[in-house]
């Protein structure tokens, strides 16, 4: 029951911060995807170096 009410409040908050700020929503994602393409990038920097 705790889970489930953590999620709708963070869900809840995601879409108020995206509806009230989306200039800086925007740029958080695009923030959280670059890091993710970075990440990625890094572990087969990785794996290509132990072979």
């Amino acid at each position: 029951m705790v889970k489930k009410a953590v999620i709708l409040f963070v869900v809840g908050f995601g879409l108020y911060y995206l509806f009230s700020t989306p200039e800086d929503a925007a740029s958080a994602v695009r923030g959280a995807f670059d890091a993710a393409i970075s990440a990625f990038g890094q572990v087969g920097v990785f794996v290509a170096e132990l072979f």
